[in-house]
């Protein structure tokens, strides 16, 4: 019972993280929005970091490596929500590829977890790294557009 609720809390908090991300990245980057919805997300990751905790040791044998994953995405998000509360030089930076970085490692996350489910013959290793191939171009353009 303990699992399911834990899977459900999971998963529930990964989907809304993947539709309120990308509400925090387009919206004008000014008190508003942005920084609810980016507060939001930050909080849907730590959510995200601890049901992948509980369910990681539950199934140590078969998951261990979910708690590796998700302490990884997590690290991301918690280091781009740090950066806004010390503005100090490079703080934006640190924000943006954080933030950008979480929304990456949750994508893969995604895609390796359901990547059985898929009506493809892709190697798995594809849907390890195609969300940085996609994401880190973003990060970059994002990073100059802001960063002067």
């Amino acid at each position: 019972m303990i699992f399911k609720i834990c899977l459900y809390i999971h998963i529930l908090a990964g989907i809304l993280g993947l539709v309120i991300g990308p509400v925090a990245m387009y919206a004008k980057k000014s008190k508003g929005l942005h920084t609810r919805s980016g507060k939001i997300y930050f909080y849907l990751m730590a959510a995200v970091c601890v049901s992948a905790t509980v369910l990681s040791i539950m199934h140590w044998s078969t998951s261990w490596w979910f708690l590796i994953v998700a302490v990884f995405s997590f690290s991301f998000a918690l280091r781009g929500y740090l950066a806004t509360f010390n503005k100090y030089e490079g703080w934006l930076k640190k924000h943006i590829s954080g933030m950008l970085g979480s929304y990456i490692a949750m994508s893969t996350a995604l895609l390796v977890v359901n990547s059985s489910n898929l009506p493809t013959h892709i190697p798995g290793v594809v849907y390890w790294v195609l969300p940085t191939i996609i994401g880190t171009p973003f990060i970059i353009r994002v990073t100059r557009k802001y960063i002067k």
